[in-house]
């Protein structure tokens, strides 16, 4: 019976099935579970579903190479609707699974704030690639938070320098105005500490302009907009607050060009609708955009797609959002993949030796080329201390079709950045009683 449970299980993950494994079972299997906590109903599902697709696909496609040294990825997915109680509820139900979630990517902030506070005890990694806690950069504190590849801060950081470039310097912003206009959760509030410490260096006045969830109504927002004529409006939405921003923005006669989005309002599902309203329309891109030339797209369409094993609608591959899902999946796998190279490979990794495998992240050109991320993304190292491991975004502008990259690389200012980390991090510590790691346990 348990070899024939076990062939049935094989079988199942190799065509990236959902797999339940039995604990007998799961003695002899040597097996990662990742639990999949996505949104696919609700007002968030247009940007959540294909965040989701480029995450599970990215999960059968390793299961299709190999698995990780030999051990393949089984995964559930549970349905949050973007609510933080229903992302908990999920988080329990399927942490234990399987032989234990190997890490969890809640896509939510609220959800990320919720669990930083279970991961500890759970011993699971809280890997929040581009969103989640900003000050969790700092691995000192925040031992299992990883906010890899970058977070609000460094998205802040990198539309203000786009705006002062364009603007003909830093010095050229004393005096103006800067609006954001966020999503009223904690969301949306992160980049704020940034922003007033970028508006204290600069002189530029910042508003605050909070969006009632999920961002329908808009109307009062932008006739603030009108009336206090900012030079630019920074949007922090998500979902349907994108498309409702940009319209909203058309009706009343603020121009496209002087709005940057934060990386979650720069996909297609925002500007589609709007279409050749939103041209002119500049988002911070997290490293990466639409990729439809990409070798991981056109492994997942050569391996998944044409065997009818893709996740998603095939026009989708390569999108925004599937793109960061998929970078998203990867960082995870990568994770466990470090683990193992000190653990031992071909090995069942915890989730204790998952986390060390993410702070030891040495992802090189090299790597990403092999991974099919080649002029996707550049090389990421974490450690101990830094659990981002990078800080490089662009700005991308949608034409009326499609986003195009319209600026060179941009490096997040550290200098104003890591202070804010950790001064933050060390209040969070302080509020609870958190000693800072030390040299040895950063080898744990």
């Amino acid at each position: 019976m348990k070899l024939r449970q076990l062939a049935l299980v094989s079988a199942l993950v190799a065509t990236g099935a959902s797999v339940m494994v039995t604990g007998s079972a799961f003695a002899e299997s040597t097996e990662q579970f990742v639990p999949v906590l996505s949104y696919r109903t609700g007002p968030y599902a247009p940007n959540g579903v294909p965040w989701a697709n480029g995450f599970v696909d990215y999960l059968k496609l390793a299961n299709a190479r190999g698995g990780i040294n030999g051990v393949k990825l089984s995964f559930e997915e549970c349905e949050t609707g973007y609510a933080t109680d229903r992302s908990v509820e999920c988080y329990e139900r399927l942490k234990g699974k399987n032989g234990g979630a190997s890490f969890v990517q809640p896509l939510s902030t609220g959800a990320t704030f919720a669990l930083t506070e279970k991961a500890p005890i759970d011993n699971i990694p809280v890997v929040t690639v581009g969103y989640g806690r900003s000050e969790s950069a700092d691995g000192s504190v925040f031992k299992w938070n990883f906010p890899v590849a970058g977070t609000y801060w460094v998205a802040a950081d990198a539309i203000v320098q786009a705006i002062a470039k364009k603007a003909g310097g830093f010095d050229k912003l004393k005096g103006k105005k800067i609006a954001l206009v966020y999503h009223d959760s904690p969301f949306g509030k992160e980049p704020i500490p940034l922003l007033q410490a970028r508006a204290a260096m600069h002189g530029f006045e910042l508003l605050l302009l909070p969006v009632t969830a999920p961002g329908v109504e808009q109307k009062s927002t932008w006739l603030q907009v009108r009336q206090s004529r900012p030079d630019n409006v920074i949007l922090w939405g998500w979902g349907v607050m994108n498309s409702t921003a940009i319209k909203e923005a058309q009706a009343t006669g603020y121009a496209r060009d002087k709005m940057y989005g934060v990386w979650w309002a720069g996909a297609e599902p925002d500007v589609k609708d709007v279409a050749a309203g939103a041209v002119g329309y500049n988002a911070v891109a997290l490293q990466h955009g639409a990729e439809p030339q990409s070798k991981l797209v056109k492994d997942v369409l050569a391996t998944l797609h044409a065997k009818g094993q893709g996740t998603g609608p095939k026009e989708e591959v390569g999108q925004v959002l599937y793109m960061r899902g998929a970078m998203s999946a990867m960082l995870g796998v990568e994770g466990i993949r470090a683990a193992q190279e000190r653990f031992g490979k071909g090995k069942h990794m915890t989730g204790t030796q998952i986390r060390w495998g993410l702070e030891n992240l040495n992802l090189t050109q090299a790597k990403l080329d092999a991974l099919g991320f080649a002029g996707v993304m550049r090389p990421i190292s974490t450690s101990c201390t830094d659990h981002m491991g990078a800080s490089w975004a662009r700005i991308q502008t949608w034409d009326g079709s499609a986003w195009k990259f319209t600026s060179d690389w941009l490096q997040a200012d550290q200098q104003i950045i890591k202070p804010l980390v950790k001064s933050t991090a060390a209040k969070y510590a302080a509020e609870k009683k958190l000693t800072p790691r030390t040299g040895a346990d950063c080898q744990s």
